[in-house]
């Protein structure tokens, strides 16, 4: 789901901004120019040609650009050539110096996904937050606990959003490690460094912001695997509470600050934010399958493996950075109802150590 219909519906908005097709060119020739830099740093180029490429104005529409790559499968083919016409017949040679495709692809993907990875971590601290609010507030609200669909026992309406909270911490505590661990890629046509010292991929590393590989990754896909796993963690951990939200709507017990309308029952109100965090969570799965099924990419290049990864990563973000954006507003301003809550309980009386868990898991609460 993509575009001004439905992104904003399914929380996407801010995440998709950084994924655009104008973003992707923006990184593509980012990689270029820092590459550049990075070879002129170290002889491989003159730096009077960096100079000249960092300054370079070429013609970069998307559209044209998107055309233009049928033939050779990628979009850097062209950007590359678009780009040594924008410097001239004297500069163009040390345009893209010993590079190849899939290290520029492979590159930007990692800046698209640090930039959109941003927002992602922001959403999902603010619903961590929320939950941390409604634990603290409610750490001694009585309310029936349901396992299997039934009344259990009593337990508090803190310690069930205390543990929304636990849930969206972990997720995003092991995401954000690997957003900021995301690696350039320089390897050259077969991963052999062909033509460059590896000091280029140090200070290329440097220069964008992401990690220092150590070796070529071009054919070992486990870092994409990883951050496909964990975005998908993170996709069911915001689903978690979203689901709650809507169940305990359901019977009166919690209501969104903003709830939805409908077209045909006026009477109603809705929890549509949770809602939608559902559904936009619940489209993480396939494309974690999807990025996980392209990690056996035969020999040094993948034949359609790797280039499946390109859309699949970005709509993952939108997915994941959609339930998160979403269940954030769902989250804030939760108005829980204390008296619908205790209708159940009955005659049952204590809570157990319910406000004790609240405390320890606020507690524990990683800082910022």
């Amino acid at each position: 789901m993509r575009g001004a219909l439905f992104d904003p519906l399914f929380g996407a908005s801010g995440v998709a901004s950084r994924l655009d097709d104008a973003a992707w060119v923006a990184a593509l020739l980012a990689v270029e120019v820092a590459l550049a830099q990075s070879a002129a740093a170290h002889g491989v180029i003159p730096a009077t040609h960096a100079a000249a490429i960092a300054a370079a104005s070429p013609d970069l529409d998307p559209a044209a650009l998107g055309l233009a790559s049928v033939e050779g499968g990628n979009p850097v083919i062209p950007l590359v050539r678009a780009l040594r016409a924008a410097v001239g017949p004297q500069v163009a040679p040390s345009v893209h110096p010993g590079a190849t495709s899939q290290d520029v692809m492979d590159t930007a993907a990692a800046l698209l996904t640090g930039w959109a990875g941003e927002v992602v971590l922001d959403d999902l601290r603010g619903a961590a937050d929320a939950a941390a609010a409604l634990a603290a507030a409610h750490r001694d609200t009585p309310m029936i606990a349901r396992t299997l669909g039934q009344h259990a026992l009593p337990t508090t309406f803190g310690l069930v959003a205390a543990g929304w909270c636990a849930g969206l911490d972990r997720a995003r505590t092991r995401l954000a490690a690997l957003l900021a661990a995301q690696p350039v890629q320089v390897g050259g046509p077969a991963g052999t460094l062909d033509g460059l010292p590896a000091a280029v991929v140090t200070d290329l590393a440097g220069r964008l912001g992401l990690a220092d590989p150590g070796v070529p990754w071009h054919a070992e896909r486990s870092r994409i695997g990883e951050l496909a796993a964990a975005l998908g963690v993170a996709a069911g951990t915001c689903a978690k509470p979203a689901t709650d939200v809507v169940a305990l709507a359901g019977v009166g017990e919690v209501s969104e600050a903003a709830p939805g309308d409908s077209s045909s029952m006026p009477h109603k109100r809705n929890p549509i934010a949770a809602v939608t965090a559902r559904g936009a969570a619940r489209r993480a799965p396939g494309l974690v399958a999807v990025l996980l099924a392209a990690m056996d990419g035969e020999h040094q290049r993948a034949a359609g493996a790797w280039h499946a990864e390109w859309e699949t990563r970005a709509d993952l973000l939108r997915a994941t950075g959609g339930a998160g954006a979403r269940l954030r507003v769902c989250l804030t301003g939760l108005q829980v109802h204390p008296d619908r809550m205790a209708e159940p309980l009955g005659a049952s009386a204590g809570v157990g150590r319910a406000p004790e868990l609240v405390d320890r898991t606020l507690a524990a609460r990683p800082p910022r």
